[in-house]
C-alpha cells in the first residue's frame, strides 16, 4: 500500500516536522511505501493537483493549518474525482476540532486524525492494510457507508522518546534554509487564545534524544533551526544543559527559540553571555502591557521581570530578541495597544511583531468572544473585525502599523532617521501616524522599492515637520539611504542638494579581491553619524561598497 503525506507550506523555506514524525512513527509497519511530498501555497493548484495525482498514492494524508486548509479541501475534492477509490486523510490543528462538521461538508474527507497524530495514524494505517474496522482507533473522526462517526479522544503520548526521530532516519530535508525542531510539546502557560493552552503541561524528549538529533542538525550545517517548543525555558536547569551543548557543538547554524523571558535565571543570563552575536534569536511573547488584559486572558506573567531580563538580554548578550504583541485582547482600546508598543521600543528590541488576534477554534477566547460580543471572521485565519474595545478602522489602522513597523523598524534600515523622530515624539504616535498618512496616500496595498520606501517616509516627513526639524530628518534619511547601496541612478526626491562628493578629488586605494566590484561615494552630513552619541557639526562619511558574486553587497563607512 502506497501512503503519501503532504502539506502546503506559506513559503518555500519551510521545512515540514509533522510529515517527517507520521512517517519515523510508521516506517515499522510492513508492506507500506511511504512518501513525503511538501508543497507550498503559492503553486498553481493546477500543479499542485498534477503533482499528487501523478503519485498514484491509495493513501493521501493532507497536513493543516489556517493558512492551507481551503486551498487543501479544494485539491482532496478534485484528487477524488480524479482518483476516487484514494483513502482521503487530514490531520492538523486547524481540523481537529469540529471535525464531524467538517466531513459533513467536505464528502472527499475519509478520515480526519485529531489532535497528536503519531500513534493514530500508524494504528489507521495498519488497519487499513489489513482491512479492519476503524472502530478501536482513539483519536479520530471518520466516514462508514452515509454516516460520520467520531472516535473517542487518544490521551497524549506520555514518552516522546517512543517516537523514532526523523532526522536520524534522515527523513527531513535538511537542504531547506529553514529547518523546525522541538524537543518538548505543550506549554507551562494557559493563554485564553493559543492552541497550546488546550493542553495541560509539558511533556518533553530526553535530553540523550534531544543532543543527538541537534548533533546531526549542526554537523549538517543545517542554516537555521527554528525550535518548535511553545516556552523552550520552561525548566531553566534543561534549557542551560541544551544551550551549553549548541555552544560546544555548533559550526555555524543559528537558532531561533521561544522563550518566556520572565522565566531566565541569573544562570541562564550567565550563560547566554557567551553566545556569540546573531547565534540565538529569541521570540519572546509580551502579547500586551496591560496586567489587567493579561490576566483577562489567563496569561499569568510578570511584565516587571519580563522587562528587566529583556533589558538584561539586549545589554550583557548577543541574542537578537523578537518581541510579540496580540492586539485585540480584552480590554485594550487603541490607545491601551499603542502604550503597548511604546514598552517594547523602550527596550530596543530588534525586531516588533504585532499580529490581531485570531480566534481560533477550541481555545477558550471562543467563549471569551462570545460573552463579551467580538465580530471575527468565520474563515480561517479567524481573525477578529471589531472589538468593545477597536472599532473596525483603528483594526485596520493596527495592522498598518504592524506592516510599517516590518518594514522601518525591523529592516533596520532607518535606525538613524528613527533615532531622530524619537527625540520629539514617543514612536508609538508616530507610527500611528505614519500608518494612517500611508494608507490614505495607498503606499500599504502596494510592493514598495527600497528607493520608494525612502521616498514615502520622506513625503510623510514633509507633512509631518518643518523647519531644522525636517532638515534634521533629511540629514539622517540620506545616511540611512546610503547603508543601504551606492547611492546612483533613480535617487529619492530628499537626497538632492546636499553636499555630495561621488568619488571624487583623491581617490582611495582600495583592495579587492578578484571578482568582486569595490566603489565609494562621499558625503558631507551636519552630523557624524559614527559616533555614539552623534557628533554635532559637518562630518564628512565615505562609504565602501563591496559586492561579488554569491556574496551580496557588504557596505563599510570609513
Amino acid at each position: 500500500m502506497k501512503i503519501l503525506l503532504a502539506t502546503l507550506h506559506a513559503k518555500y523555506v519551510h521545512a515540514s516536522l509533522a510529515l517527517p514524525y507520521l512517517a519515523s512513527a510508521s516506517a515499522t509497519l510492513p508492506g507500506l511505501e511511504c512518501g513525503i511530498l511538501e508543497l507550498t501555497i503559492n503553486e498553481q493548484p493546477d500543479q499542485l493537483l498534477a503533482k499528487l495525482y501523478a503519485e498514484r498514492a491509495d493513501v493521501v494524508m493532507f497536513s493543516c493549518y489556517i493558512w492551507n486548509t481551503e486551498l487543501t479541501l479544494k485539491l482532496a475534492s478534485d484528487l477524488k474525482q480524479l482518483a476516487p477509490d484514494t483513502f482521503i486523510v487530514l490531520g492538523g490543528p486547524e481540523v481537529s476540532f469540529g471535525s464531524f462538521d467538517m466531513m459533513v461538508r467536505n464528502g472527499a474527507i475519509d478520515c480526519i486524525v485529531r489532535g497528536e497524530g503519531e500513534q493514530s495514524c500508524r494504528e489507521l494505517l495498519q488497519a487499513l492494510d489489513g482491512g479492519m474496522p476503524l472502530d478501536d482507533i482513539a483519536g479520530i473522526t471518520y466516514r462508514e457507508g452515509e454516516e460520520v462517526i467520531a472516535n473517542p479522544e487518544r490521551l497524549a503520548l506520555a514518552e516522546l522518546d517512543r517516537i523514532p526521530s526523523p532526522f536520524a532516519a534522515g527523513l527531513v530535508d535538511l537542504g531547506k534554509p529553514l529547518v523546525y525542531y522541538e524537543t518538548s510539546r505543550g506549554c507551562p502557560f494557559s493563554c485564553a487564545f493559543c492552541m497550546s493552552s488546550i493542553e495541560s503541561g509539558v511533556r518533553s524528549f530526553s535530553l540523550e534524544r534531544t543532543k543527538g538529533d541537534l548533533l546531526l542538525l549542526m554537523e549538517a550545517g543545517v542554516q537555521t533551526v527554528k525550535l518548535a517548543d511553545r516556552t523552550f525555558n520552561y525548566d531553566a536547569r534543561r534549557a542551560d544543559e541544551i544551550w551549553r551543548f549548541i555552544l560546544e557543538h555548533n559550526r555555524g547554524s543559528k537558532f531561533h527559540f521561544e522563550i518566556a523571558a520572565e522565566l531566565l535565571t541569573e544562570d541562564n543570563l550567565a550563560l547566554l553571555a557567551q553566545v556569540p552575536a546573531g547565534m540565538f534569536r529569541f521570540e519572546i511573547g509580551v502579547q500586551s502591557g496591560g496586567e489587567e488584559t493579561l490576566a483577562k486572558v489567563e496569561r499569568t506573567s510578570s511584565l516587571e521581570k519580563l522587562y528587566a531580563n529583556v533589558e538584561r538580554l539586549k545589554s550583557a548578550t548577543g541574542v537578537t530578541v523578537h518581541l510579540d504583541l496580540v492586539a485585540g485582547l480584552p480590554g485594550e482600546s487603541l490607545e491601551g495597544f499603542l502604550a503597548s508598543v511604546q514598552g517594547l521600543f523602550a527596550l530596543n528590541a530588534d525586531h516588533i511583531q504585532v499580529e490581531p488576534l485570531k480566534v481560533l477554534k477550541g481555545t477558550a477566547m471562543r467563549g471569551i468572544a462570545r460573552k463579551e460580543g467580538y465580530a471575527y471572521s468565520e474563515a480561517a485565519p479567524y481573525k477578529i473585525l471589531r472589538t468593545p474595545w477597536l472599532s473596525f478602522e483603528e483594526i485596520r489602522r493596527i495592522e498598518g502599523i504592524s506592516r510599517l513597523l516590518d518594514l522601518v523598524y525591523n529592516s533596520g534600515r532607518f535606525a538613524a532617521t528613527l533615532q531622530v523622530f524619537a527625540t520629539d515624539r514617543p514612536l508609538s504616535r508616530l507610527f500611528n501616524e505614519a500608518a494612517q498618512f500611508f494608507d490614505s496616500a495607498g503606499f500599504l496595498t502596494n510592493t514598495l522599492s527600497l528607493a520608494s520606501l525612502f521616498d514615502a517616509l520622506w513625503r510623510f516627513v514633509a507633512e509631518w515637520s518643518d523647519g531644522e526639524q525636517r532638515e534634521r530628518l533629511r540629514d539622517a534619511l540620506c545616511f540611512d539611504f546610503c547603508l543601504t547601496g551606492y547611492p546612483g541612478g533613480n535617487l529619492p526626491s530628499f537626497f538632492a542638494g546636499g553636499q555630495e562628493q561621488g568619488e571624487p578629488g583623491v581617490p582611495l586605494r582600495l583592495e579587492s579581491k578578484p571578482g568582486e566590484r569595490v566603489r565609494y561615494y562621499r558625503r558631507t552630513f551636519a552630523r557624524d553619524y559614527r559616533c555614539t552619541p552623534w557628533c554635532e557639526g559637518p562630518a564628512t562619511i565615505t562609504f565602501v561598497y563591496r559586492s561579488a558574486p554569491g556574496a551580496g553587497l557588504r557596505v563599510q563607512v570609513l
